[in-house]
């Protein structure tokens, strides 16, 4: 099975990483500038759970040649229109597109480019950035790569995806629902961006905050009623375990819109927080928080010239 994975950033290089350096073929999909920085320096992962650097086989997008079996698209949601530009030719009949965007609205353009049957659904859970040294540093223990049909059945390209990402340095998972994981990730990243961007800390300092636990309780509670109105509703299992993690107290837990946004960078404010606000309001549903959050993050998209 040959994987092209598109994007060798934080997310992309450290599962395409982990995957080459367990002998599985991986090739990764890069614009010439960072393939350039990637050939000086090869591929750096500082991790807890060992370090690692390679040498990467990297290809550009005017040098692909034929499809691959499987494409690991791991790119911000605001750069998804080029990147399927970019990946275009390594798209054939039978080959598997496991996105790992955030939010729901790339689902739908990837179908509409290349059709329902190459996509499947697809989470990752890891927080890792990349250092000033241009490394890969992953900032906490977990790792999880999360696939599966859309419709939750059993299936042989899914049994052969499994077998291929197994047993290489990360937590492999195939879901029997990851259409619910995505709308759920989607409502999880949705309040820890929200509210760490909109206040402008983490979460145990809003915690520690006056007024600040029942603001994340109804900014939370706000988010997972327009999901269930809109998607597919969370585990009883997920909203207790989210409900603690966004309400922790002393937790340094902050979302990567938030570390984006301190740093100047281009944000994802229209993809997690915008979309649910317009699917809020297509559903006749208020989303006053959630509105909130969006404006503010606008502002700050309007004068960076990206909103």
């Amino acid at each position: 099975m040959r994987l092209l994975v598109v994007g060798a950033g934080a997310t992309g290089g450290y599962f395409g990483g982990r995957l080459a350096a367990a002998g599985r073929d991986v090739t990764f999909l890069v614009r010439p500038r960072r393939a350039a920085e990637l050939d000086a320096k090869g591929l750096t992962i500082v991790s807890p759970h060992g370090d690692l650097v390679l040498k990467p086989d990297l290809v550009t997008a005017g040098r692909i040649t034929g499809p691959y079996d499987v494409i690991l698209l791991s790119v911000k949601a605001y750069a998804l229109e080029p990147a399927l530009d970019d990946l275009a030719r390594a798209v054939g009949p039978q080959t598997m597109i496991v996105p790992v965007l955030n939010g729901m609205r790339h689902m739908d353009v990837i179908a509409t480019r290349f059709g329902e049957q190459v996509l499947l659904g697809g989470v990752c859970r890891i927080a890792a950035t990349i250092d000033p040294e241009g490394r890969i540093a992953q900032l906490a223990k977990f790792h999880e790569l999360v696939y599966g049909e859309r419709d939750g059945q059993p299936s042989e390209r899914t049994a052969a995806l499994h077998a291929f990402m197994s047993g290489a340095g990360f937590d492999a998972k195939l879901s029997p629902a990851i259409t619910r994981e995505m709308w759920e990730k989607w409502a999880f990243l949705a309040t820890l961006g929200g509210i760490t961007c909109l206040m402008r800390g983490s979460v145990g300092e809003i915690a520690a905050a006056a007024g600040g636990p029942d603001f994340v309780a109804r900014f939370f509670d706000e988010v997972v009623t327009v999901v269930r109105a809109v998607g597919v509703a969370p585990s009883p299992e997920f909203l207790v375990h989210a409900r603690g993690q966004v309400t922790a107290p002393g937790s340094p837990l902050t979302a990567s819109m938030f570390r984006d946004l301190q740093a100047g960078g281009p944000i994802e404010a229209d993809q997690i927080l915008g979309d649910l606000v317009a699917r809020a309001r297509s559903a006749g549903l208020e989303a006053p928080l959630v509105s909130a959050a969006f404006t503010q993050l606008s502002v700050y998209q309007k004068r960076l010239g990206t909103g």
